[in-house]
């Protein structure tokens, strides 16, 4: 298979080649229409793609797009498996059905931003919104310097940035920035302060499909942290040691966790994975984040604060905004063949081991 084939340029392509994979495979397509339009102009929407039974005991998720831009990687991902006859017969054989959801947060994939419509970090907003929300205080203190009022960052904001760096931590720095703020909602990895549309949308999906079955894995594809084209296979889960054994049992070993420290990722609030105890509490789960390298972590928060700095200022001339934006892009999809072939080969490796996982599950 040609990487070229499976992968796109913009969300409405991306779109288009699922579909397509999809009516190849003679799969029906459920489309949850998102209420605004595309960059351009184009509809918008989560569409969801069963292969198998609607009550098979054993279900495989593999979503996409969670981080908007970062569907680009995901929507490849997907589109190859669905054009994968093996990996579809060795599902069928172990009784697996396979749910594919692309465009778990169509806004940001087709805007190329992170967040949703609502500027919200969907990874974020799986909270309960009737308690009072979680602060970040970190967040709090370092705001200033993460959004800043020039960008490019001036040298009085550079040199606090490395100050704080060189005081604090690039651990600090990351997860002050990135484990999720609830209370500035112009601001960077914002939670929110209620549900999003994507977050309704992604529970009626698992409501309509994940109620039957016994034994439930999901794979969430991501980009942005880690050494180029690794695929680190993140823990996503509440802090349950169950569903973490799991996971390494399905997944391997190798397996990070935020909650013991083992992986790229900062300890986050509010993940979309958290619906699944309660939407779906009669699954035994395993689940991970597909986190593919991209930058180094210093140009991808770079990029994100330029992003975030470009939205709070929509005047912006037309050539900084199409910098920036190729410079979000670029953060979270390396558009080269090698970068390609290995977010295939360990895509489909993955998907082939929730599959032998869950034919081992007993269902």
């Amino acid at each position: 298979m040609n990487n070229a084939d499976v992968f796109s340029q913009s969300y409405a392509q991306a779109r288009g080649k699922f579909l397509a994979a999809a009516a190849q495979a003679a799969l029906p397509v459920e489309s949850h229409a998102h209420p605004l339009r595309g960059r351009d102009g184009e509809p918008l929407a989560m569409d969801v793609v069963r292969a198998g039974a609607r009550d098979a005991k054993r279900l495989f998720i593999l979503s996409s797009a969670c981080h908007g831009v970062e569907g680009y990687c995901g929507s490849g991902v997907q589109v190859a498996l669905l054009q994968d006859a093996a990996f579809a017969q060795a599902a069928q054989a172990a009784g697996v059905a396979v749910l594919y959801i692309h465009g778990l947060n169509p806004y940001g994939f087709s805007w190329w931003r992170r967040v949703t419509h609502e500027n919200v970090d969907l990874n974020r907003n799986f909270i309960d919104f009737t308690a009072p929300l979680p602060r970040n205080d970190a967040y709090t203190e370092v705001a200033e310097l993460v959004l800043p009022a020039v960008w490019p960052p001036d040298a009085a904001n550079t040199a606090a940035v490395q100050q704080v760096i060189a005081t604090r931590g690039m651990k600090f720095w990351q997860a002050a920035i990135t484990g999720g703020q609830y209370h500035q909602p112009e601001g960077l990895f914002h939670g929110g302060q209620a549900p999003t549309w994507s977050n309704a949308t992604v529970r009626q999906v698992l409501r309509d499909h994940a109620r039957a079955c016994t034994d439930l894995a999901w794979v969430d594809v991501h980009t942005g942290l880690g050494p180029a084209g690794h695929g680190e296979r993140i823990f996503a889960g509440r802090n349950n040691a169950e569903q973490l054994a799991r996971s390494r049992a399905w997944w391997g070993a190798e397996v990070t966790s935020i909650y013991e420290g083992s992986s790229s990722s900062a300890l986050l609030n509010g993940m979309m994975c958290f619906a699944v105890d309660e939407e779906c509490p009669q699954a035994r789960y395993g689940g991970i984040a597909m986190e593919y390298g991209t930058q180094p972590m210093e140009a991808v928060l770079s990029a994100m604060r330029a992003e975030q700095w470009l939205q709070l200022r929509p005047s912006t001339d037309e050539s900084t905004r199409a910098a920036i934006k190729k410079q979000m892009r670029d953060a979270f999809y390396v558009d080269t063949p090698e970068w390609k072939a290995d977010i295939l080969r360990q895509g489909r490796e993955v998907a082939m081991q929730a599959v032998e996982g869950l034919a081992r599950s007993g269902g």
